[in-house]
Order: C-alpha cells, then sequence, then structure tokens
C-alpha cells in the first residue's frame, strides 16, 4: 500500500473540522466520475452543481472520507455519524486550507507558471523535463484557478521533490491569492499578450495582473519570461528586492540564451546556453513556439541550479496533448493537428507557423471565435488575415466574430463559413482531400472539438442498388 497522502490527524489539523473516525487518505478528487478507492472526496459548490448531492455515492465508489459542509445534504445522505465525514464550515475555504497545510510542510521546490499563451505546455514540458532530477508532482490539466491551484497543492506528496503549479486569470486580482498560496520559489511567465484583453482593458493591465506571479516570489527567488515580452516595465516593478529576472531569448542579453534555432516538420533543433552549463535540445514535436516553450522549461531547471543536458534529453520524446498540437489522423488519410483547446490572436499565429511547416496537398485552417477580447474582438480576428494570406492556408470559420476574418480574406482563400462548429462540418468534411493538412482551432466556447468529433466519424459509402439483369 502506497504512502498515506493525508491521514486523520493532519486533515483534522489543517481545516480545523469534525472526523471521527481513523481514515487513510491516497487522492483528493472533487468529481465522483474520476474517484479512486481511498480518496478524500470534496463536496464543492459550483456555478452548476453541487458536491453534496453526491457524497453517498463517493462513498460507495470507495471513498475513505468525504468533506461537507451541508448539514440537510449529509442529513439525507445518513453520513451524520459516520465516521468517514469530514465535517468542515466551508469546504471551498477547507480545500485552500489544505493547500495551504501542505505548502507549509513542503520541502521541495515550487514553479508556478503563467501566462496568457503557452502555460499549460510549458508546464507539461517543465514536468518533462524535470523527471531525471527528481519526484515531479505538477497540475493536472489545466487547474490553473480558485480551485485548480488549492486542489493541486492538496494533491502534492510530502515526499516530492517538485511541485509545479499553472496560474491562471481572466479579470483583475486573480493572480496574487493564488500565488499567495502557492509561495513559489521560481516564477515563470510564458507570454504576456491579448488573451482576456476585453475584461482587462489593455496590455498593460494584463502585463500588470500577471506581474502578481513575481510580486510572491522569495528573495532567494528567480523570475524568467520571454525577451522584451510586452509590459517588461511592469514586470520588473514588481519583482521583490534582490530577484533577478532571467530574460529567454536569442540576444547575448538574455540569461537564457536560445540560438540556431532550425524548424521542420519533423521537430525543432535548437542551442541552448544557461548559467548552469549548455545543451543543445532536439524536440519532435515541430513549431517554433514550442522550441520557446522548452527554452523556458530548462530555463527553470537551470534557475534551480540545475544543469539542463538532461532535461533536454527528457524532452526529446515531447508531444502535446490533445487540443495543444496533438498531430493524428483522420478518415480519408487527412492530417489533424489539433489546436482546439483555446485560441488567442498570438496562439493562431504560431499554430499557422507550424502548419505552414508540414508537407501537404494543401494546407487549411478550421478557426472559432477567440473569446473574451470585447470591443477588440473584431480588429483581433481582421489581424489574423495577414499569416493566412501568407502561407496560402484555406481557411474555414465559425463564429461571429470569425466572420470579420473571413470577410478579410481573399476569394481564393475562402472555405466556407457557419455561424457554429457544429454547422461548419458540413461544410468542412466534403471539402478535405486526401493529402491535406488541417488545423482546428479556436477558444474553448467555440466548441472545436464538436467539429473535430464529426470529422473523425467514418466516412460514409455510397451504396449502389444492384443492376437488373
Amino acid at each position: 500500500m502506497p504512502t498515506s497522502l493525508w491521514n486523520s490527524r493532519e486533515l483534522r489539523d489543517a481545516t480545523q473540522g469534525e472526523l471521527s473516525g481513523d481514515v487513510q487518505v491516497h487522492g483528493v478528487c472533487i468529481d465522483t466520475r474520476i474517484l479512486q478507492p481511498s480518496d478524500l472526496f470534496i463536496a464543492l459548490i459550483g456555478y452548476n452543481s453541487d458536491g453534496h448531492r453526491y457524497l453517498r455515492q463517493a462513498l460507495e465508489a470507495g471513498a475513505s472520507c468525504v468533506m461537507a459542509h451541508d448539514e440537510a445534504a449529509i442529513a439525507e445522505a445518513d453520513l451524520t455519524d459516520d465516521p468517514r465525514l469530514l465535517k468542515v464550515t466551508d469546504t471551498m475555504q477547507a480545500l485552500e486550507a489544505l493547500g495551504r497545510y501542505r505548502r507549509s510542510q513542503f520541502q521541495g521546490k515550487v514553479i508556478a507558471i503563467t501566462g496568457s499563451v503557452g502555460k499549460t505546455t510549458t508546464k507539461n514540458m517543465l514536468a518533462t523535463a524535470l523527471a531525471p532530477y527528481g519526484r515531479v508532482h505538477a497540475s493536472v490539466a489545466s487547474f490553473n484557478n480558485h480551485w485548480g491551484v488549492p486542489l493541486t497543492l492538496a494533491r502534492l506528496p510530502k515526499e516530492a521533490d517538485f511541485c509545479i503549479s499553472e496560474v491562471g486569470m481572466n479579470h483583475p486580482g486573480e493572480i496574487a491569492p493564488l500565488a499567495a498560496q502557492i509561495r513559489p520559489d521560481i516564477g515563470v511567465i510564458s507570454t504576456i499578450g491579448n488573451a482576456h484583453l476585453g475584461h482587462m482593458g489593455s496590455i498593460d493591465a494584463i502585463a500588470e495582473e500577471k506581474a502578481a506571479l513575481f510580486a510572491a516570489l522569495p528573495s532567494s527567488g528567480i523570475a524568467l519570461c520571454p525577451e522584451g515580452s510586452q509590459g517588461l516595465a511592469r514586470l520588473t516593478d514588481a519583482l521583490p528586492a534582490d530577484v533577478p529576472l532571467w530574460q529567454v531569448g536569442t540576444t547575448e542579453k538574455a540569461i537564457i540564451q536560445l540560438t540556431q534555432l532550425a524548424c521542420t516538420a519533423e521537430g525543432s533543433h535548437f542551442h541552448l546556453a544557461t548559467p548552469q552549463g549548455e545543451t543543445d535540445v532536439q524536440l519532435t514535436a515541430p513549431g517554433p513556439h514550442l522550441a520557446r516553450n522548452a527554452a523556458l522549461a530548462l530555463g527553470a531547471i537551470a534557475a534551480l541550479g540545475l544543469s539542463p543536458q538532461a532535461g533536454a534529453e527528457a524532452l526529446h520524446p515531447f508531444l502535446p496533448e490533445a487540443g495543444r498540437g496533438q498531430q493524428r489522423l483522420l478518415p480519408g488519410n487527412v492530417t489533424l493537428l489539433d489546436e482546439s483547446y483555446n485560441a488567442s490572436g498570438p496562439s493562431i499565429c504560431a499554430a499557422i507557423e507550424t502548419l505552414a511547416l508540414m508537407p501537404a496537398t494543401r494546407h487549411i485552417a478550421a478557426l472559432g471565435d477567440i473569446r473574451e477580447l470585447g470591443e477588440f474582438a473584431d480588429a483581433e480576428h481582421r489581424a489574423l488575415a495577414k499569416p493566412l494570406i501568407k502561407h496560402d492556408i484555406l481557411t474555414f470559420c465559425c463564429g461571429s466574430h470569425m466572420k470579420a476574418l473571413y470577410e478579410a480574406l481573399p476569394p481564393s482563400l475562402q472555405g466556407g463559413y457557419a455561424e457554429t462548429s457544429v454547422q461548419l462540418a458540413s461544410l468542412l468534411r466534403p471539402a478535405l482531400k486526401k493529402g491535406d493538412v488541417l488545423l482546428v482551432k479556436g477558444s474553448l466556447g467555440s466548441n472545436m472539438r464538436a467539429l473535430i468529433a464529426l470529422l473523425e466519424q467514418p466516412v460514409p459509402t455510397t451504396q449502389h442498388a444492384p443492376e437488373s439483369a
């Protein structure tokens, strides 16, 4: 049996809650659909759901303990006197308390990553690259908000050597309280871009919000960001005394220097120089943006005082996950470049650059709306016409804002337009041919995954009636 993540005493001490039984917890879960035996199930109240409805279901699925605060729900589930009930004043506050308690115990190094684009991929790359140096705990998927961050910390094994936490935001004032929970030793900003521009109002405001991560660093910490980032002055001003800023870039001024970059459809190669040594990096995944993400991840390893060579070797087989640049075949021998998880102007431009690297009969893009741009939306979408024209990409669009882009394209590159991703599938599917490479990208709310799901269905074969004799 593996070492328990939490025991009864720790649960009581961390949450100041009531727990009569002697339990051993091996995981922390907020969703009964993925609950594992011996998990602690936390009944959070969300926008559209209340975990208190699933207390009995969690125990039947093997949870060793359930955390709840709703007296009526506890009684309805017949758990009032159950020794497996951890009763707290508020489950969200108790989850945060678990995270803070575990962070206070943790003796390893903590790295926090935020950014307008690329934070999840950079986090995944860093988790891969750090594996040769010790046990790594990292946030799952994009668990980077007010519940994702404390959940990541609550799941942190005491014996881990490194913890990587992703930090997200879409409104002012969100990063500072998350960073205060994480208390990072190393802070990484992957990019400063126009994601959430509608909520934030300006690039400067976005930079100021991201800078809150750097402001949380201790005097022994190190901050990293791309060379020449937008809002760089605001990032620098936020640094505590004695905390250096390591810029990652191509000039001699960069502390982490990326040179000799060569990108092909088979991957990227570059040379990296750091204060902890130099190394050549060969990535299997294509795209200059992935090379930059890798340089940030390896720069963070150098900031930990480690030579980056083992990390570079570990990154060689790294491949993006579904929705974040994964490549796979669709029916009809069409190659899919799946970027469907989310989108911003810079990330679409980066995806177009990757698409253009890939050999193809035709390069095709299916693009859904970029959300949360407010009054800037139409102008930001129209700006995407330039790289699409440059690379001669046949473009299909869906969504009210993408219509502005579609109308800005020359007729030769207008593949088709529809209001929704599902409607777009009926235009796109018959247009695809063997040898095409298709990029699919859009904000999560554009539901480009539904488009891909329809494209992945087998191509129907035409049935012919037998000829009469």
